[in-house]
């Protein structure tokens, strides 16, 4: 079994440690690249955007957080080995935001075997979008997620909404394997330009941080046009995608979806506009619900 540790004023375990009255977990885009857990004995409330861990204490008997890279939903060819790992910064961020505890486990205690045995998502939910241009992603994020639940064993969990499509398999991975948890979206916590945070904006340099709200800039303008009336999805998705390209981006997606399961609209449902695009080597993802 791993002893716990403490850094930075967080107690620290690993996946053969425990965690006494932990009840809850969240997942990444929370509290920029770390993953926030609360537990709560009560409803856990987010509203608006913010500090998740600050709100998650306010809420829950105990708030966890985890950091773990995990190697399954990385492609082949993706960024696995240089992703950024900034433990001891992140262990900071969290004492000063009051987290209880960190799960962090190493790679050979989450996987101390090949991992032969995974969670298959609907198709339909997870080869569109992301999961069209990063095969496996989503199969490898479902089947850690629920082998952190085993662990953890929550009842309240917390996915940002920044990775929506992720929110919507886990969501639906919960309820169809009828886990006893409560999936609680998190608001996309954003710098003060409107860039969504993100580990992988490290990779940019200072020219590129400078044009990368454009992103942003361009969902919000298309929410402002579909709420001003406008239904021709396709031109708005069009436009967005000619001017991210007309200023250096390689967009691989800017498209209007149902909330519900991302599929194409087909009536008066509630709607989100996502993107992902390439600013040089660094790949961007950003959503708005409409």
């Amino acid at each position: 079994m791993a002893e716990g540790r403490r850094t930075a004023d967080v107690d620290v375990v690993g996946a053969g440690g425990t965690i006494d009255g932990v009840i809850a977990l969240a997942d990444p885009g929370l509290v920029g690249a770390i993953d926030v857990i609360a537990a709560a004995q009560i409803d856990l409330v987010i509203a608006g955007i913010g500090d998740h861990a600050v709100i998650a204490i306010t809420r829950a008997d105990q708030v966890v957080a985890s950091i773990f890279v995990n190697r399954l939903q990385f492609g082949p060819r993706e960024d696995f080995d240089k992703y950024p790992r900034t433990f001891e910064n992140d262990c900071a961020q969290l004492t000063t935001a009051g987290v209880d505890h960190l799960f962090a486990p190493d790679e050979q205690e989450m996987y101390p075997t090949p991992q032969r045995y995974h969670v298959v998502p609907d198709p339909a939910h997870t080869d569109i979008l992301e999961g069209a241009v990063r095969a496996g992603h989503f199969g490898g994020v479902a089947t850690v997620v629920l082998k952190l639940f085993n662990i953890v064993q929550p009842q309240v969990a917390l996915f940002g909404k920044k990775d929506y499509q992720q929110l919507m398999v886990l969501s639906n991975m919960v309820r169809e394997l009828a886990l006893p948890i409560q999936i609680v979206p998190g608001e996309t916590i954003r710098a003060a330009d409107g860039l969504a945070l993100s580990s992988r904006n490290g990779y940019l340099s200072a020219a590129e941080r400078a044009e990368a709200p454009r992103l942003n800039r361009q969902l919000v303008r298309i929410r402002e046009r579909i709420q001003a009336g406008e239904r021709d999805f396709l031109r708005l998705e069009t436009e967005a995608m000619a001017e991210l390209a007309a200023h250096g981006w390689l967009p691989d997606y800017v498209t209007v979806r149902r909330r519900s399961d991302l599929q194409p609209p087909a009536g008066d449902e509630a709607l989100v506009v996502l993107a992902a695009a390439r600013l040089g080597t660094t790949r961007l993802i950003d959503n708005l619900e409409i």
